[in-house]
């Protein structure tokens, strides 16, 4: 009878975290030819092992004016990104006003930082406060 008593609690662990992931905190900054990138939006996807199952929810933020963000979970209001390794994509804010060495704006961002990213992050159970990302544009 004993043992019936210790699997609430060896369940009550795993339902609490929402899934069979495990979540870190994420936070870093994201700057364009050195310049701080505000209002930038960043997601980062988690891609599933081969033959894996689902990985989980991604997560997502918008920098500040120092170019700064801090992942939330889709959906959730727990801070930080599921562990392993992440498709990154950052787009700009209608809000943003960037622009370029001529000093013309910039709309948009290269697709290989968004619809065609090259960016991945590999995110650790310990988590970081240095997920950060220098953009380039000519």
């Amino acid at each position: 009878m004993s043992r019936y008593f210790f699997v609430p609690l060896l369940v009550l662990p795993l339902a609490s975290c929402g899934g069979p992931y495990k979540v870190a905190p994420v936070s870093g900054r994201i700057t364009l030819n050195g310049d701080p990138l505000d209002h930038a939006s960043i997601t980062f996807q988690p891609v599933a092992a081969e033959g894996g199952a689902d990985p989980g929810p991604g997560s997502g933020a918008f920098t500040d004016a120092e170019g700064r963000f801090t992942l939330l979970l889709v959906g959730k209001e727990t801070k930080g990104a599921v562990v392993g390794k992440h498709k990154v994509r950052i787009y700009l804010t209608p809000e943003a006003n960037v622009v370029d060495k001529a000093k013309k704006p910039i709309k948009a961002l290269p697709e290989r930082y968004n619809a065609k990213t090259t960016l991945e992050y590999d995110v650790t159970t310990s988590g970081t406060t240095s997920a950060d990302f220098h953009l380039t544009v000519p």
